[in-house]
């Protein structure tokens, strides 16, 4: 049998050899690496998941060259023949070489996981006691933290390498703020080992094994040793808290040393919490650090926004409070965490010998200062953490592929938020998406006012730097695009981020010290004063849907279509469609400050606006698709009228076929043969040169082939296309059916394969049941294609 894979890989010496190789994919390297390597002999190897035969390395020009197996060999069930399907074996081959370049015990071998030979590598250092994995195949979280924990049964750490980026490895970068990768690129014979550092920002340092070190911590880069002296303590795990809660401070309790949970800009402190309805538990209090620790004989209340940290491998967890208030005596009292102190009464000493009954406290007697001190005001955040809190809020909507509202906003953040004015709130979102990055989504435009985008948002783009923010008529759209921005790359799983929205405009307005210079130019200053106060009145009230900048842009779409089928009107529906663009056309170009126009026009329109030139435009727009309607009913009823001489000669030929009988049917082998490839292309299948039967005529099959496609038409499909040759190829002779028939002969095996697949598609639609439409013909004819080339 035939081998048609691409096999790219194979083993050089014997079926369980581990020295892989990949065959040079081009002739001219294939070539130099015969000469340098005369006496190799290649294997399917076993340690590929091949079947042990012995390959054969194919020399091509016109494709890749690859290995195949012998014809007499059995049949090959391996699953992976590509470039990648020894990266295992190169792995192994490169890490032996690097620690023995190192003087280092090592053991490395290759592991199967259930999908083949190559799913991953295994290096154990006995000195040390580290086990180093080189994950090759893609796996989950459960499956990779069962073998973590089977790994480190035996193992004092562990080091993963994976070959390809997922949760996996998002994970391990926001737990320990770095992740190790591993790849291999192709160069010549070989495939040379990559070790990359992939950092927070996502970003991957890759350095080649062979400049790599092995110490008692496992593989070392230059990147990663930076990373590992550098990285931050691993992040927390954080689940939002629903609901308010209550605590108290604990001040005879200690933290415990070296918590997790401990940060610079933060109080961590030991407290009694209660949830709402729920038990009191005694747990860690994370608090902003902005502020002094609170007086521990106070009760106070997170009324939302709180969250649960906690950290892998910790036994205890932690509340985190971005803001709290003082309970009252009486709310305090209520949570079970206080209770009335009573007043010790004094002890007087007596002068008379018999006791004196000490009267009675008055009712209104002094109470202790904390009992009734008014409610404390809520903790105020300052400018950067109110920012900073919008920000993760925002975050977390984009997260849950969620829009929100400002109200919302001060609902689950700060009800300071509520009184901010629209400068106030335009001044934070700066704050929020400042700086302006270009593989950073701008959070604002997740933030909706009754179902728009912010009436302010061109105003925070400006200030963002946004070009052309401040006089774009597309900022709806711009925030529908970063809104998706948002969600794919805050979304779990994250997704690639697609390109941010220019706004640049259509049209490059003239600069204003030009239209200083033509004071007697008078409409271009005038409407685009008048436009640009109103555009800015009508943005700072939060109405641009009904604002001039929208009538503009109706204006400039009606003008671009009508101008788009002017070519197919005619003479008369032309002639009424240009007077009907011209007017708009001027005040565009004058609305543009383009010179396209005469002075004089453009003041003949200087107290137009673009609402008068929409209604005229729209109905000649209208008028001109009713004339291109009528003018398509016109050409197939001509075409009809022209079709039926030819129908009916049809029908009788049909006729006088069925009257001279069967001998007479039988002596029209085109007819016969035609009929037999309709019935082919009905079903969707080809048919064999041998299969076919044509007749006694003693006219050759070439003949008979270019006789049914002649008779079908310039715009029929092949039906010779259907009749397949030695290995359900085309036949030998199409070439010179697409001669016959007057097409265009291809110089290429590679273009005529494509041709004949396509008329071979094309009568499938033609003749199928039901009909469907016919894909377009790749091949031109002969006379559109030009005299061939000498």
């Amino acid at each position: 049998m035939l081998d048609h894979r691409l096999v790219q890989t194979a083993v050089i010496g014997h079926r369980n050899s581990d020295h892989p190789v990949i065959l040079p994919m081009d002739a001219w390297e294939l070539d130099r690496w015969r000469k340098a390597h005369p006496g190799y002999s290649y294997w399917c190897g076993l340690q590929l998941g091949g079947c042990g035969g012995e390959l054969s390395d194919r020399r091509y020009t016109t494709k890749v060259c690859h290995f195949a197996h012998h014809p007499t060999a059995p049949v090959c069930h391996r699953k992976n023949n590509g470039e990648s399907s020894a990266d295992h074996l190169f792995i192994k081959r490169g890490v032996q070489r690097l620690l023995g370049r190192g003087k280092v015990k090592g053991r490395v071998e290759t592991r199967d996981l259930g999908s083949g030979p190559g799913d991953a590598v295994d290096v154990y250092l006995p000195d040390s006691r580290r086990r180093l994995r080189f994950q090759l195949n893609a796996v989950d979280y459960r499956a990779w933290r069962r073998a973590d924990d089977e790994l480190a049964a035996d193992a004092d750490g562990i080091d993963w390498f994976f070959s390809s980026e997922g949760p996996i490895t998002q994970q391990l970068v926001g737990r320990h703020g770095y992740c190790l990768r591993v790849r291999c690129e192709t160069v010549g014979g070989e495939r040379r080992v990559h070790i990359g550092a992939e950092a927070r920002d996502r970003t991957v340092s890759w350095t080649p094994l062979e400049d790599c070190a092995v110490t008692p911590s496992g593989i070392v880069t230059p990147d990663t040793e930076k990373i590992r002296l550098t990285r931050p303590r691993p992040r927390p795990a954080v689940f939002p808290l629903q609901g308010g809660l209550a605590f108290a401070l604990v001040p005879e309790a200690d933290v415990p040393a070296d918590s997790p949970f401990a940060a610079k800009d933060r109080h961590l402190l030991v407290a009694d919490v209660k949830p709402v309805d729920g038990p009191i538990v005694r747990a860690l209090v994370s608090l902003p650090g902005d502020t002094e620790v609170p007086p521990a004989e106070h009760v106070y209340r997170v009324p939302d926004g709180a969250r649960l940290l906690i950290a892998e491998g910790a036994s205890d967890w932690t509340v985190e409070a971005r803001r709290y208030t003082r309970l009252n005596a009486h709310e305090a009292q209520r949570t079970g965490l206080w209770t009335r102190p009573t007043v010790a009464e004094p002890v007087v000493a007596q002068t008379v010998p018999e006791p004196r009954t000490r009267e009675p406290e008055p009712v209104n007697a002094a109470k202790p200062l904390t009992i009734h001190e008014p409610p404390a005001a809520p903790a105020l955040l300052s400018r950067g953490d109110m920012a900073t809190a919008v920000r993760d809020a925002l975050i977390q909507h984009a997260r849950l592929r969620t829009t929100t509202t400002w109200e919302t906003l001060a609902r689950t953040v700060s009800p300071a938020l509520a009184q901010y004015s629209d400068t106030g709130r335009r001044d934070l979102l700066v704050a929020v998406d400042s700086p302006l990055r270009e593989n950073v989504p701008v959070l604002s435009a997740l933030i909706r006012d009754q179902g728009m985008q912010l009436p302010y948002l061109f105003r925070v783009l400006s200030e963002l730097g946004v070009p052309h923010a401040a006089v774009s008529h597309r900022i709806k759209r711009w925030a529908a695009v970063e809104t998706e921005r948002a969600f794919a790359a805050y979304g779990v799983p994250a997704r690639s981020i697609p390109p941010r929205m220019s706004l640049e405009p259509e049209h490059l307005p003239v600069t204003h010290l030009a239209d200083a210079r033509k004071p007697a130019d008078g409409f271009a200053a005038h409407q685009r004063t008048v436009d640009h106060r109103q555009v800015t009145a009508q943005r700072g009230d939060g109405e641009m849907r009904s604002s001039a900048v929208s009538k503009v842009r109706r204006l400039r779409a009606l003008v671009t279509e009508l101008e788009q089928m002017l070519p197919t009107l005619g003479k008369g529906p032309r002639k009424r469609a240009r007077k009907a663009l011209r007017p708009a056309q001027i005040w565009l170009d004058a609305y543009d400050g383009t010179t396209r126009t005469t002075r004089r026009k453009r003041a003949a329109l200087v107290h137009e606006t673009a609402g008068d030139f929409v209604l005229p435009v729209q109905r000649a727009l209208e008028a001109a698709k009713e004339s291109v309607r009528a003018a398509k009913q016109n050409e197939e009823r001509q075409r009809a009228r022209e079709e039926r001489p030819r129908r009916a000669a049809d029908l009788g030929s049909r006729a006088n076929r069925t009257t001279q009988g069967p001998h007479t049917a039988a002596e029209d082998p085109v007819g016969r043969l035609t009929r037999q490839l309709v019935d082919v292309a009905a079903v969707g299948r080809t048919v064999p040169l041998q299969d076919l039967v044509l007749g006694s005529g003693g006219n050759g099959a070439r003949h008979v082939l270019s006789a049914v496609d002649r008779e079908t038409g310039p715009d029929v499909p092949l039906l010779s296309a259907l009749v397949t040759g030695k290995e359900g190829m085309p036949v030998a002779f199409f070439r010179d059916i697409l001669r016959t028939v007057g097409l265009a002969v291809p110089q290429t095996d590679e273009a005529l394969l494509k041709i004949w697949r396509r008329e071979q598609e094309r009568a499938y639609a033609a003749h199928g049941n039901p009909p469907r439409p016919l894909p377009p013909r790749l091949v031109p004819t002969a006379s559109q294609a030009g005299p061939p080339r000498a």
